[in-house]
């Protein structure tokens, strides 16, 4: 049997058809809902390997909801290839029609200007309980019906600092943070800058919209509101390894108009080597 991370980088690394044309797998991760995270690492798969430099930027449209019973296409176009920037434009294509389109953008690392913001303090992953270990904490409080998909062991060894019971919510200050990190080293044949970004773009969606949840005592769990990912920008300002430990750093600052916007930092080895911005849908059921 594959481990848990080789089976996530054969989902995430997409078959190359042509050129510019690749087809993408999908996996059951809430049902027949297509998880956002999927859809973003496989782009950014897609859009690296034409070409020769990792991403420094990606900005995102879930334009519709997609299936997981069905594969993917995703059509690259090649914008520009200049001397250190290359632009990328992919369009995911789900029974001919787009359900997500991305810009994004390719550098050749160089040396400049340095500054990064103070990397916040909280307890070692080591001394906090598992996200798994925490679910079996509320098992009692999941419906029944919900038990199989809610308990099953996502993709990503991962340890909450700051947990709220989904299916009991509170109102909560607009902040969180877990870290995170693959539950094995990445495969020397696939220790790559486009796979450990793909990983950290794939991750990076899976709980942020709750942050901007969290100041309304609303949750996804228990039907208190409808929410889903509008759109997902990342920017990769240092470079890092997908599976050693890594903070994310989330919070909220408004929600309005049914929709809310969300803010994450993923640190590593006191760099800050990404940023994440995200607007969500939060529509509270009539």
């Amino acid at each position: 049997m594959q481990s848990l991370t080789q089976n996530l980088i054969d989902l995430l690394n997409v078959k190359q058809i042509d050129q510019y044309l690749f087809q993408g797998q999908c996996t059951q991760l809430f049902g027949s809902h297509l998880f956002g995270g999927q859809i973003l690492g496989q782009s950014l798969i897609a859009a690296s390997k034409t070409t020769d430099r990792p991403a420094h930027s990606l900005h995102a449209y879930f334009i519709r909801s997609g299936r997981t019973d069905a594969p993917i296409l995703f059509k690259v176009k090649n914008l520009r290839d200049g001397r250190s920037l290359a632009t990328r434009q992919v369009h995911a294509i789900q029974d001919g029609e787009v359900i997500f389109s991305a810009m994004i953008s390719f550098a050749k690392p160089e040396e400049g200007l340095n500054y990064q913001l103070p990397e916040p303090e909280y307890p070692a992953p080591e001394t906090l309980m598992s996200e798994q270990e925490y679910k079996q904490m509320i098992f009692d409080d999941i419906p029944e019906y919900m038990r199989k998909t809610i308990m099953r062991q996502f993709n990503l060894r991962m340890h909450p600092i700051n947990p709220l019971n989904p299916f009991r919510p509170k109102k909560a200050e607009a902040k969180y943070a877990e870290y995170m990190q693959t539950f094995d080293p990445i495969p020397p044949e696939h220790d790559q800058a486009m796979i450990h970004q793909a990983i950290i773009a794939y991750y990076s969606d899976y709980n942020l919209l709750t942050t901007s949840l969290r100041p309304h005592s609303v949750s996804y769990a228990n039907g208190s509101v409808r929410s889903a990912s509008l759109d997902h920008s990342l920017h990769f300002h240092h470079t890092f390894k997908a599976d050693e430990w890594s903070l994310y750093d989330m919070d909220a600052t408004r929600t309005s108009q049914s929709r809310g916007i969300n803010f994450g930092r993923l640190w590593q080895n006191g760099q800050l080597v990404c940023s994440v911005t995200q607007e969500s849908l939060m529509r509270v059921p009539q």
